[in-house]
């Protein structure tokens, strides 16, 4: 889930889109440091994913987050929480970065640039702490996060995960595997500056070649939530596993995402450069 920002297209503590709905434009993004607000996170984690206590993230945890040098940010329209991204602080192979668990929005705020808002957030907060990567997972059969993540973020992807979270509780999941990608976001490179609408004289080297394409059709979420279905879901979700598998081992990366007018998207993947 789930990062954010230093441009002018604004999403975080700037101005929105043309596209944007009036409700989200009042909306603000701040850091959620007390316990009722870390409470409110919870209430809005169960109306998105409707888990189970099972799969539930408590408030402590929003809380050890907050405290150990993560992030938790909230959107509010008003006193009242409508969204919020979290972060831990990661290690790894010699790097610090900051690995994104959880970004949620309520319904009626959805579709409006409110989820990429609380991203380019995270972004400016990582990067005024000193931080030149961040991580998350997301799940590759969904077709609107791909979209956002890879071609409006700018982030790319060269590892899958099978099953890493085991079974879900969330309906959203439709009983399938919790296969994830995993999103390298290196929030100062040239690749998120275009995708940022930052770019300089010096970002403007040739795009990555693609050599490759994946296919992920928009019926896929009608698929996990009817059960007769489901069977179809999970082929396609075997389907694309393998072949993404394949590439990443190749040396391949996702390095752009397209939506195409009926709603279907398409994986892009080529050798990366310009990190």
């Amino acid at each position: 889930m789930s990062e954010l920002k230093q441009r002018s297209d604004g999403l975080e503590n700037m101005g929105q889109s043309a596209g944007d709905s009036d409700r989200t434009k009042q909306v603000r993004i701040a850091k959620v440091t007390d316990l009722a607000g870390f409470e409110q996170c919870v209430d809005v984690q169960l109306e998105v994913w409707g888990y189970s206590d099972s799969d539930l993230i408590p408030k402590r945890v929003f809380i050890v987050a907050e405290r150990i040098g993560g992030q938790v940010l909230g959107a509010y329209d008003g006193r009242a929480l409508v969204g919020f991204a979290m972060a831990f602080p990661g290690y790894r192979d010699g790097r610090p970065y900051l690995h994104s668990h959880m970004l949620a929005v309520l319904p009626e705020y959805r579709n409006a640039g409110l989820g990429r808002r609380l991203k380019l957030a995270q972004r400016d907060d990582a990067l005024a702490r000193g931080f030149d990567l961040m991580e998350w997972t997301f799940d590759p059969l969904e077709i609107k996060n791909a979209h956002l993540n890879i071609a409006r973020l700018g982030a790319i992807a060269r590892r899958y995960m099978r099953n890493i979270y085991g079974p879900s509780t969330s309906p959203l999941q439709g009983g399938l595997p919790t296969d994830r990608l995993v999103v390298e976001w290196w929030l100062r490179s040239a690749r998120v500056r275009r995708a940022l609408g930052e770019e300089t004289a010096e970002d403007t080297a040739a795009a990555d070649e693609v050599v490759e394409r994946i296919d992920v059709p928009c019926i896929i979420h009608d698929w996990k939530r009817d059960p007769e279905r489901r069977s179809l879901a999970e082929s396609l979700q075997t389907r694309n596993r393998l072949i993404l598998e394949s590439a990443f081992a190749r040396g391949l990366a996702i390095i752009g995402y397209e939506r195409c007018a009926n709603g279907d998207g398409f994986f892009l993947l080529g050798r990366v450069s310009g990190l």
